[in-house]
């Protein structure tokens, strides 16, 4: 069995936003207990990742990490079309990932303890950001 579904979510701007359990709401009301879920972040600015959900500290200092890597403002950018932060969040999009896949047991992510799903918004000014999830099971 398939099931598809899109979700919404408004970030309040450049960070990591926990979506753990908004993500296992909508496996379990699939009804799969056992298969794959799979996230697709329908944006260019934006990206997914599983990450410490125990310290923020990991997820500030891997905000550091990016500012180093993908500045914004560089003067070496010439795609600035929506502002400084612009041609930065896409390059953090590249570096990241736009899907993960993982194991869905008893109906639920297959997470490990410290683990967690978090939308890596790489805008500074909040946005509307769309996830189209599916599973894929029995």
């Amino acid at each position: 069995m398939v099931v598809q579904k899109s979700i919404s979510f408004r970030t309040s701007g450049r960070g990591s936003h926990e979506i753990t359990s908004d993500v296992n709401q909508l496996v379990s009301a699939s009804g799969i207990t056992q298969g794959i879920c799979n996230l697709f972040v329908l944006h260019t600015s934006a990206s997914l990742m599983v990450c410490e959900n125990a310290d923020p500290d990991v997820r500030r200092d891997l905000e550091t990490v990016m500012q180093r890597l993908a500045p914004d403002g560089d003067p070496a950018y010439i795609h600035t079309t929506e502002g400084p932060d612009d041609m930065a969040a896409h390059a953090r999009t590249v570096l990241t990932d736009s899907s993960l896949s993982l194991p869905v047991q008893q109906g639920r992510c297959i997470l490990g303890t410290w683990q967690g799903i978090y939308l890596w918004e790489h805008r500074t000014h909040p946005q509307q950001r769309k996830l189209m999830v599916t599973i894929y099971g029995e």
